[in-house]
């Protein structure tokens, strides 16, 4: 019996993406003092304007593998779910061309309608003709291109969670030089612009670190998820072709694909090889 993934792994992942937008949304409120009693001036916050432009050149960057970061784990969401993998309509309508046993037919549904279970039906169809071996070896290298597929944009995933402390590395070790040419210029008399350096290397660090930690949360996640709807996968196509009649399909050309290979051209001439002379 087919297994599908339940509600609950998407429920638990907006309720994620929630608690990050609370905690950010309370981050921000905190930082905003209430105003004093007696009409007195409040004191200047920091907005998360200033925050970036007090982080320097790296939050740049640390921006970008942020956005990379939000499209790449909707993205694969909706790519590793099951519902992606192997829309149920489509599986509906080759069960009922493989009971009918138009596998022409099947081919050509498969063949309109793409998807990683279409196109690896499809695959396997165009092998039926060279038997069963054959079929179940393109059945097999057809679901590692697709797993392959997914898996290198999955990866992706872990190469945002290593590079963002990396560059917020690279912005603490420019804050410590600023902080530093600082001392060395003005020494401590000019707390603005050592206070800024400084501000520069706790924010550069903790906003590669922000980045990193969900990326590899999301990494594992999501290849894990990918791993079970590639199981449901293969389940559903080898149901398909576990009972195939090889012994009437012997030779037959379901696929479009066009053969290139063919019988030596010597021996469908009955002419031997003949070769050529070297030129004096």
């Amino acid at each position: 019996m087919t297994r599908y993934i339940p509600n609950g792994p998407a429920r638990a992942f907006l309720c994620v993406l929630l608690a990050f937008g609370v905690l950010t949304s309370l981050n921000v409120y905190a930082q905003e003092p209430a105003a004093p009693e007696g009409g007195a001036e409040a004191p200047h916050t920091e907005s998360m304007i200033d925050r970036f432009i007090e982080g320097g050149w790296v939050m740049y960057p640390i921006t970008a593998c942020s956005i990379a970061l939000v499209w790449l784990t909707v993205d694969l969401w909706m790519r590793t779910g099951i519902k992606k993998l192997a829309p149920r309509a489509q599986v509906a309508q080759v069960q009922d061309l493989f009971r009918a046993g138009d596998y022409v037919g099947a081919y050509q549904f498969c063949k309109g309608s793409p998807s990683p279970f279409s196109n690896i039906t499809r695959v396997a169809l165009s092998f039926l003709g060279d038997g069963h071996e054959a079929t179940e070896a393109a059945l097999f290298t057809e679901l590692n291109k697709a797993n392959s597929a997914t898996q290198t944009r999955i990866n992706y995933l872990s190469v945002i969670g290593v590079c963002t402390p990396m560059i917020g590395l690279t912005g603490t070790v420019t804050g410590m030089m600023r902080a530093f040419s600082t001392l060395k210029t003005s020494g401590a008399g000019d707390p603005a612009k050592l206070s800024g350096a400084i501000g520069e290397v706790l924010i550069a660090t903790a906003s590669g670190l922000f980045i990193a930690v969900p990326a590899f949360m999301f990494f594992y996640f999501l290849r894990n998820r990918l791993q079970v709807g590639m199981t449901d996968l293969q389940e559903i196509v080898m149901s398909l072709f576990r009972k195939m009649p090889y012994q009437h399909l012997k030779d037959a050309h379901v696929g479009e694909e066009e053969f290139y290979a063919a019988i030596p051209n010597w021996v469908a001439g009955g002419e031997e090889v003949v070769h050529a002379a070297p030129v004096a």
